[in-house]
């Protein structure tokens, strides 16, 4: 009956977080509560963080819990192993992986495995949050203690990562289009500057900004950016 107990509070805590997940009014702070909520809901969790790795080896962290999950992940991208490589580099991607003891687990990464150890990774959990053309993204769950995860524990994991796939996918398309707004809306203020100041059409303006960004190899938000904020191009 307790586990029952337990895991209808999980269950209620749960419904609660994806609410919460839907009402956050940026990308940063919807992942920011996804990994509040890992630390929140699975037993044995001291940290967490989301981890995207960009191609083949360059790795960012987002929403890092603590100084742990960013130095675990500069190591995976500094030594080139690691879970998280091992997940991007399966041909489908491996969906959840549970590393219960750093202090054995040396066979796969005979390099990751002691270094993590002695940064304080007892054990870790990770959970594919998405692909997008060769980005893997993965919320990565940490203990300081070998053993901690257990197979409940991997399920409630399982079932949090579910949710904040879909609020990150979310975030990020709403992010996504808001950004293209505001760099139509800068395109438009810094054609509109030029046409004023050399009595060109739109067409002409916008020719100006494409050669400059093509001359420069600088991206055309960031010469429109240039363009509004010293009123023409030097």
């Amino acid at each position: 009956m307790e586990d029952v107990m337990d895991w209808a509070r999980f269950a209620q805590a749960l419904a609660s977080m994806a609410r919460d997940l839907l009402a956050q009014e940026s990308l940063g702070a919807t992942l920011e509560r996804i990994t509040d909520s890992a630390i929140e809901l699975v037993e044995g969790c001291d940290a967490a963080g989301i981890l995207v790795l960009h191609g083949r080896r360059q790795v960012q962290s987002l929403a890092p819990t603590e100084e742990l999950v960013v130095r675990s992940d500069k190591l995976q991208e500094r030594l080139g192993e690691g879970p998280c490589f091992d997940a991007a580099r399966t041909k489908e991607g491996e969906r959840v992986f549970r590393i219960p003891d750093f202090t054995r687990d040396t066979e796969r990464w005979p390099s990751f495995a002691p270094q993590a150890s002695e940064l304080g990774v007892g054990s870790m959990m990770g959970f594919l949050l998405y692909t997008e053309d060769e980005d893997f993204g993965a919320l990565n769950l940490y203990s300081r203690k070998p053993g901690a995860f257990t197979e409940a524990s991997e399920l409630a994991g399982w079932l949090l990562a579910s949710h904040a796939a879909v609020a990150f996918s979310s975030a990020r398309t709403h992010a996504q289009m808001e950004n293209a707004v505001a760099t139509r809306h800068m395109i438009g203020e810094a054609m509109g500057i030029i046409m004023g100041s050399h009595d060109l059409t739109e067409d002409q303006a916008f020719d100006v900004l494409r050669r400059y960004s093509q001359e420069k190899n600088v991206k055309l938000r960031e010469v429109a950016r240039l363009v509004c904020e010293q009123g023409g191009l030097s």
